[in-house]
């Protein structure tokens, strides 16, 4: 693994034979850990997350519906100073992003500026009805995944946005109750940020944006159902919030109130965490033909009689076109220097930029604005000579639906594969969560490209996920009190 050259960041190596300050307590342990007993680990993590049920459903496979994300046993490992840095940007990008919404959706001084185009109000994201809403405390996106990469010691850009319905927090989650069950003895060489309050802090959050005067609110989640790609994540965060999980034939409308039908009779709810998108919500209101909503729910939402986390609406914000212009929104609202860059942006929709991006399609990533899931893109290094030429004619046919940024040289972390211990690109989704506060607990979802030199994680794309570790400096001893407190909770026990 370390004598090859490399073009990229090595988080754990400095050098073929060197070690990172960071990882040397655990390369240490690493050294001295048999192959086959990493491989055992591993085997018995699947034989775990496949017994609990924690799949992922890839739409459009022909063997199966449903396969297991695959998790490895190697943790990715962030200094409390790094960890600073990302979460005060990913925080810092967030509160922008959700005056962003505020101010599309009331007096929109922003495209008065000229910072961002009268265009996006023919966004297909873009939700006219909303215009003039006032939702609680101002906050939209109650939930935002930032996608987060690293190119060298110092350098992190932001990937971008995820503020619909961002998903994967559950794996965060539990691959951190995987290996502290797996390797105990390793949490009490680090002393790691714990990361199990997540489900509690996102409670509370949700609570705080209930309408004004309600005392004791009623959260609910709202799932499309069984068949959704991350049910299992939906199924999930409501048994650890301790909230009751419902799809749309669970809740209906009456007067200006949302109930949710009980063995006890109608219960009314203040807060929806919903995890389907706008146009499902309300046949009523957006698309007739769903049958995954609630019929009337949009008019209540409105009119104030129920609180929608994320609120309708958010999906303009998460846009690669709007992406470009975040760095600008930080400074117009906030007065501030971003604290994240983003990776360089070429717009297609702009000549000089179309041209540039067609002269050099084999050395760009190109994406369309509204993709997601790795899907719709073009990674043109290691696209085929046939399928460069098939992209350029989907650019020329619509030049404003995509954008491009180069290849970045994203950072590896060891990987158990199938060949051993290899390095393999990595990115990080923390989740900030917008409701009393602003904030995020220590810890991310990591995405790890499990195949050699591919750049996409995605899991719908054949990624897989890693634990990542936020160093603190609390002492081993609290984190003991912490691993004994988690191992009587492990849900795959």
């Amino acid at each position: 693994m370390n004598s090859q050259v490399r073009t990229y960041f090595d988080e754990m190596y400095s050098s073929p034979t060197g070690v990172r300050d960071l990882y040397a307590n655990y390369a240490n342990w690493l050294r001295d850990v048999p192959a086959e007993q990493l491989e055992s680990k591993r085997q018995e993590a699947e034989l775990l997350f496949r017994r609990v049920g924690i799949t992922f459903n890839v739409y459009g496979e022909n063997a199966g519906t449903e396969r297991l994300i695959p998790f490895d046993v190697i943790p990715r490992l962030l200094a409390a100073k790094e960890w600073d840095v990302l979460s005060k940007g990913a925080i810092q990008r967030v509160r922008a992003l959700n005056m962003f919404l505020h101010d599309i959706y009331h007096d929109r001084e922003i495209i008065k500026a000229g910072i961002v185009s009268e265009n996006i109000l023919t966004h297909s994201q873009y939700r006219p009805e909303m215009f003039d809403v006032d939702v609680p405390s101002g906050i939209y996106a109650h939930i935002a995944g930032i996608d987060i990469v690293r190119t060298d010691e110092s350098q992190f850009y932001v990937l971008e946005d995820n503020l619909r319905t961002p998903s994967g927090v559950s794996y965060m989650l539990e691959d951190r109750k995987m290996m502290m069950r797996l390797f105990p003895e390793l949490f009490r060489r680090y002393s790691i940020a714990p990361v199990e309050h997540y489900p509690q802090v996102l409670k509370n959050n949700l609570r705080a944006v209930a309408q004004s005067g309600v005392k004791d609110p009623t959260v609910v989640l709202l799932t499309p159902g069984a068949y959704n790609s991350a049910y299992f994540e939906h199924a999930f965060l409501a048994q650890q919030m301790g909230v009751e999980l419902v799809e749309g034939q669970d809740l209906f409308v009456r007067g200006n109130a949302v109930y949710m039908r009980t063995t006890e009779g109608p219960k009314k709810v203040d807060v929806i965490y919903r995890r389907l998108d706008d146009e499902y919500i309300d046949p009523l209101a957006f698309n007739p033909d769903s049958m995954l909503g609630v019929p009337g729910l949009f008019s209540v939402y409105r009119n104030g009689g129920v609180t929608l986390a994320n609120a309708v609406g958010t999906g303009v914000a998460d846009d690669k076109s709007t992406y470009i212009r975040v760095p600008e929104m930080i400074k117009f609202y906030l007065g501030e220097a971003p604290i994240l860059s983003n990776v360089p942006t070429y717009e297609l929709s702009k000549k000089d930029d179309l041209a540039y991006v067609l002269d050099r399609l084999p050395e760009l990533v190109v994406k369309e604005v509204q993709g997601s899931g790795g899907y719709g893109m073009l990674v043109g290094p290691t696209a085929s000579k046939q399928e460069i030429i098939d992209f350029r004619d989907r650019i020329l046919a619509d030049p404003s639906n995509y954008i491009a940024q180069p290849t970045l040289a994203l950072s590896t972390c060891p990987t158990l594969v199938e060949q051993g211990i290899a390095p393999r690109h990595v990115d990080l989704r923390p989740f900030v969560l917008s409701g009393e506060t602003v904030t995020l607990v220590p810890g991310a979802l990591c995405r790890v490209a499990m195949r050699e030199g591919s750049l996409v994680v995605n899991s719908s794309q054949g990624g897989g996920t890693k634990d990542t570790w936020v160093l603190q400096e609390t002492s081993p001893q609290e984190v003991v009190g912490i691993e004994a407190t988690l191992k009587g909770e492990v849900a795959v026990c």
